[in-house]
């Protein structure tokens, strides 16, 4: 379970079905720590380099890399005039980031005097993830973003007769089992094989990163009537470790499809 998104504890919008009650404000922070090594990268200089960072957990929000600021090139940071204030950290100062001509406005913001009860950012700062060109978790390169020790992604062979057709009735897909995938916040998706496809995938300019399982490449499904269903496919060439048994299979989705298993 995430902690402050999907239904998690220090989420917007908690479960009914629950026996606890979190006691504390409507918007929360946690700051965890984060051991592994980081690094980040502009234009091949490395500009972040840290075994010192911590996750900040907020409330509604994706986890955030606050580490020292003695971790951050700062000889390659500039002054800012941007200003943001926080109710729940305080007023955060701005800075810029150059590499050679290179420019990454407001790239790294910080909160020198942070509010009482987030005195613990003090001395922190957190680079954009957008600013640098190249995210490292120890030696392997990040994906979209670091990964949430909270998000879990489950992989489990299913021998479910898997089906998809038009909201009209037309046939799509008829699988005797597949890949079900559960992954924390989302609605599960069954992966199946390419061949057990009615329809034509037709390669599309879509794609989409995931930590968690790697690069997804779209396609549009065309049917024997005709019709095309965009972006109603994707599938995963090359996913992460963790994801492997998804390799090459096929998953679908669209507001004009019906996906049922039994």
């Amino acid at each position: 379970m995430a902690l402050t998104m999907f239904g998690g504890p220090l989420s917007r919008k908690v479960p009914e079905t629950r026996t606890f009650t979190v006691e504390g404000p409507a918007h929360s922070l946690l700051l965890e720590p984060f051991t592994r090594r980081v690094r980040a990268e502009v234009d091949g200089v490395t500009v972040l380099d840290t075994v010192r960072g911590a996750l900040l957990f907020e409330t509604g929000l994706p986890p955030q890399l606050y580490l020292p600021e003695e971790d951050l090139r700062t000889d390659l940071l500039e002054p800012s005039d941007t200003t943001t204030h926080c109710p729940f950290k305080g007023d955060a100062t701005y800075r810029s980031l150059r590499v050679g001509d290179r420019v990454v406005p407001d790239a790294v913001w910080a909160y020198p005097t942070p509010i009482a009860e987030s005195s613990w950012l003090a001395g922190r700062a957190v680079l954009a993830p957008g600013a640098a060109d190249r995210w490292l978790d120890e030696d392997d390169e990040v994906l979209g973003h670091l990964p949430d020790p909270y998000h879990r992604v489950n992989l489990r062979n299913t021998s479910r007769h898997v089906t998809a057709a038009t909201t009209d009735g037309a046939p799509v897909a008829d699988a005797a089992g597949g890949i079900l995938l559960g992954e924390t916040g989302l609605v599960d998706r069954f992966y199946i094989a390419r061949d057990a496809l009615r329809a034509t995938l037709e390669p599309s300019e879509k794609r989409t990163v995931c930590p968690y399982k790697g690069r997804a490449t779209y396609y549009s499904l065309r049917l024997d009537d005709g019709r095309v269903l965009t972006d109603a496919a994707w599938s995963y060439e090359a996913p992460t470790d963790e994801s492997r048994a998804i390799k090459d299979l096929v998953s679908l989705a669209h507001d004009d499809l019906v996906v049922t298993a039994s």
